[in-house]
C-alpha cells in the first residue's frame, strides 16, 4: 500500500476528529459526540470518493492500534480515586456484576425474541465489553468478529446518547453511580463520556469497564451453554 495513502487516511481521521471535537465543545448534544460524528463523516467521504474500506484501514488500523494503550491509560484516574474503592468496594463490585449479567442477557434475549440466527446470537453476547476483549470473547465462542464489532459500536453509541437521559430520568446524580452505569453499558465510549462528570465518574467507569471485561469472559460461555444445551 502506498505510504502516502496511509498517511492521508491517518491525517484525514485526525483532522475530522478535531473538527468534531470543536463542534461538540460548542454544541453539547449527545448525538454529536466526536467519535460518532467523525465516523459519520468518514463514511460519507469514503462513499463520495468511492474509496474502499480496506484502503481506508491501511491508515485507520494504526489509529485502532492505539485503542489498547488508551484503555490502559484509564487506570490512572482509577488509581487516584482508589480510596473510593476501598470505601465502597462491595457496592461497586455488586453493581458492576449485576450490570454485566443484565447487559449480556438483555442482548441475547432480544436476539432470541427477534429470531436471530445462531451466529448473530453468539456475536451479540459480548456487546457491552470494550472492543479488543469483545472480539476475543466472540472468537472463542465461535461468533463473527465483524458482527461483534457492530454490536459493540451500537451498544457504545446508544449508551452514550441515551444513557445520561435515562440517568436523569431516574434522578441518578452520584458520580460513582454515573461512572459505573456508563462504563458497564457503553465500555470505553461510556467511560470517555464520564469525563464530563469529573474524575470520580471516569475512574468508576474505568473500573466497571475492567470488571465487565473479566466477568464477561467467564459468563459468556455459560450463557452459550444455557441457550444451546
Amino acid at each position: 500500500m502506498n505510504i502516502w495513502i496511509v498517511l492521508l487516511m491517518i491525517v484525514m481521521t485526525l483532522c475530522l476528529y478535531v473538527l468534531a471535537s470543536l463542534l461538540y465543545k460548542h454544541v453539547r448534544v449527545s448525538v454529536l459526540i466526536p467519535v460518532l460524528t467523525t465516523t459519520f463523516m468518514i463514511v460519507v467521504i469514503l462513499l463520495l470518493t468511492h474509496t474502499s474500506y480496506s484502503t481506508y484501514m491501511a491508515g485507520g488500523e494504526w489509529i485502532s492500534k492505539l485503542m489498547g494503550p488508551a484503555v490502559v491509560a484509564l487506570a490512572y484516574p482509577l488509581y487516584r480515586q482508589r480510596h473510593l474503592f476501598k470505601q465502597y468496594g462491595l457496592s461497586i463490585l455488586g453493581s458492576a456484576l449485576i450490570g454485566v449479567v443484565v447487559g449480556m442477557l438483555s442482548g441475547v434475549g432480544m436476539a432470541l425474541v427477534l429470531g436471530f440466527s445462531e451466529p448473530y446470537i453468539i456475536s451479540i453476547i459480548p456487546k457491552s465489553v470494550t472492543t479488543p476483549v469483545a472480539l476475543q470473547i466472540s472468537n472463542n465462542l465461535g461468533g463473527e468478529a465483524s458482527l461483534t464489532s457492530v454490536f459493540v459500536m451500537i451498544a457504545g453509541f446508544t449508551g452514550v446518547i441515551l444513557g445520561l437521559g435515562c440517568l436523569k430520568l431516574f434522578r441518578v446524580k452520584n458520580a460513582i453511580s454515573v461512572g459505573i452505569a456508563l462504563g458497564i453499558s457503553s465500555h470505553a465510549l461510556g467511560t470517555a463520556k464520564a469525563l464530563e462528570h469529573g474524575e470520580i465518574a471516569v475512574s468508576m467507569g474505568s473500573l466497571a469497564l475492567t470488571i465487565s471485561a473479566i466477568v464477561s469472559s467467564f459468563i459468556g460461555p455459560l450463557i452459550l451453554v444455557a441457550i444451546y444445551h
